[in-house]
């Protein structure tokens, strides 16, 4: 039977040697990674495992696993870069990706979604009115919005912002990754660094 594709495109926090998270893989490229010896899998006692080892441990009752001709395979939650020192950064350089990254990808006057490519960086005041081009005076917007709010302010285009901008406390990378939180095996790990406070789900 095949890999369930969802699975395997479902999220691995990664860490470096220091044990610090530094970004989100796929459970795809973490198996790549350990099986190229790049990375070890890491459980919440902090032991680590190299893909034979990890080949060998049991998948546990209502854990997940990846089938394969000698059996299921545990899917790996947590990685660790053994020979990557990099540290998560507090400068925070101001770009549209971050500016994205900052706002999830999501309209801040009407709260969709849309594929990147209909979202726009969109100055609260207008350039043209002497806004500034900073992160407390630039937010993503959907195409629609933009348009409908076209040089005026929220207020005289009668839309609303959802949050009031500011820049973030960490990279946008971190908040990503606290903003992810989906599974218990990261909490041990997202716990050593001062992320933003919210509470963290585990399916």
């Amino acid at each position: 039977m095949a890999p369930d594709k969802t699975v395997l495109n479902s999220s691995v926090l990664v860490l470096n040697r220091s044990f610090l998270p530094i970004h989100v893989t796929s459970v795809r490229r973490a198996f790549a990674l350990v099986y190229m010896e790049i990375a070890r899998v890491v459980n919440p006692q902090y032991e680590t495992f190299d893909f034979e080892q990890w080949r060998r441990q049991r998948v546990l009752p209502g854990g997940e696993g990846v089938g394969t001709p000698s059996g299921q395979i545990p899917i790996p939650r947590v990685i660790l870069l053994p020979g990557f020192d990099r540290v998560p950064k507090r400068h925070i350089r101001y770009s549209r990706t971050n500016v994205f990254t900052r706002d999830k990808f999501t309209c801040q006057y009407c709260g969709e979604q849309p594929h990147r490519s209909q979202l726009n960086l969109d100055h609260v005041i207008p350039r043209t009115l002497g806004g500034r081009t900073s992160w407390e005076n630039v937010v993503c917007s959907c195409v629609d919005c933009n348009r409908r709010k076209g040089g005026r302010t929220p207020q005289q285009a009668r839309l609303r912002l959802n949050r009031v901008p500011s820049k973030p406390r960490w990279t946008p990378m971190m908040n990503h990754i606290s903003s992810s939180v989906r599974y218990k095996e990261w909490r041990p790990f997202l716990s050593i660094v001062d992320t933003p406070n919210r509470e963290q789900r585990a399916d």
